[in-house]
């Protein structure tokens, strides 16, 4: 086992999204990550989210199964679960029981509204929790509802990064104190504060425009994306002065207009302007020109382009795993490096005891 979490041992109850996706960042960084799944459920190489981990059926119904999962509970360090608020104190699986037995264990619960409060009992999906946080109503474009930004701001970024954090954060506290306790991460409260950065920039008056005409959000020319004449999209991002001087300069753009830069009631007239610039050359052609410059440019890729990209391949940010392309491990260590990523395997009640002795 490799990866600065080696030796390291988590508990996950299956669930969907979040959780899964948090028990696969500390499965990446080298822990010993025990699923616990519904019985008939099959460990499947093609849900990226559940590798290099052990899968284990149990019934948590059953007072057996629930009894099962405690004793390993007890013998873990952390545990996940994503269920809805009250759902594992009904199985006898809640942080009073399991903490009783594991003083030290830390206790992570997923959740899109968190443990409490008036909405933490309602049905909900990150699109949801991500409205109420005032996230998503700064995503789209002008004059139309916001766009849902697909579920990387709920259940990826403010949800299992930051379970992640708390968990990491209460270990490293446990690892001193002795005790554990709980980290009630919802998504709605991590979609918040990954807005602190544009909070920040609305008291400073920096965005105060509607949404869709800031100058991250898809409303300044030159922070934005484009499609070329084959119909393939780029992306630039020239925002200092000297960057954006060098855009025109290799784009061969003299228009006088475009020294407007900052200008946020010519940005319409110049977005236009430049969208009519790269559709008079290929996505292959401006990459030539562009990439790898201080012009900020990148070419959009899909899933299936991405990995053949020459940046992509040389850090090795992609790889196959079970038969699927998937992305590596992230971020790097210079001593303890990441696993490398192995297809969900199922296991035994006694296999899963044996691998993990009492402490």
């Amino acid at each position: 086992m490799s990866g600065p979490l080696a030796g390291l041992r988590v508990i996950e109850f299956a669930g969907l999204g979040p959780a899964p996706f948090a028990a696969m960042l500390l499965a990446d960084l080298g822990a010993e990550v025990l699923r616990i799944t519904r019985p008939g459920v099959e460990p499947d190489p093609r849900d990226v989210t559940t590798r290099s981990r052990a899968a284990l059926a149990l019934d948590l119904r059953d007072p057996d199964g629930a009894a099962a999962a405690l004793a390993l509970a007890a013998r873990a360090d952390l545990l996940i679960e994503g269920f809805r608020p009250g759902v594992m104190e009904r199985l006898g699986l809640g942080p009073d029981v399991v903490l009783a037995r594991r003083p030290s264990l830390v206790y992570g619960r997923m959740t899109g509204w968190g443990q409490d409060g008036p909405l933490a009992q309602a049905a909900g999906h990150d699109i949801d929790y991500i409205a109420i946080s005032g996230a998503l109503a700064a995503i789209g474009v002008p004059g139309r509802p916001p766009v849902p930004p697909a579920n990387y701001l709920g259940d990826f970024g403010g949800g299992a990064m930051l379970l992640v954090v708390g968990l990491l954060a209460a270990l490293h506290e446990a690892r001193s104190s002795g005790r554990g306790q709980v980290v009630d991460a919802a998504m709605c409260d991590g979609a918040a504060l990954l807005s602190a950065f544009m909070v920040g920039w609305k008291a400073q008056g920096l965005w105060s425009r509607p949404r869709g005409e800031n100058m991250l959000d898809g409303g300044a020319h030159f922070y934005a994306c484009y499609d070329c004449a084959d119909g393939k999209p780029i992306a630039v991002g020239a925002i200092e002065p000297q960057f954006y001087a060098e855009l025109r300069r290799l784009a061969g753009i003299d228009d006088p207009a475009f020294d407007a830069q900052l200008d946020a009631g010519r940005w319409p007239e110049l977005k236009d302007k430049l969208a009519a610039i790269f559709r008079t050359r290929t996505r292959a052609e401006w990459c030539a020109l562009l990439e790898g410059t201080d012009a900020c440019f990148a070419p959009v890729l899909d899933w299936d382009e991405a990995p053949q990209h020459p940046h992509n391949a040389a850090r090795g940010n992609w790889l196959e795993a079970g038969g699927v392309m998937q992305p590596a491990p992230a971020p790097r260590f210079s001593r303890t490096a990441a696993r490398t990523p192995e297809p969900p395997t199922a296991t035994t009640l006694a296999a899963a005891l044996a691998a993990w002795p009492a402490r």
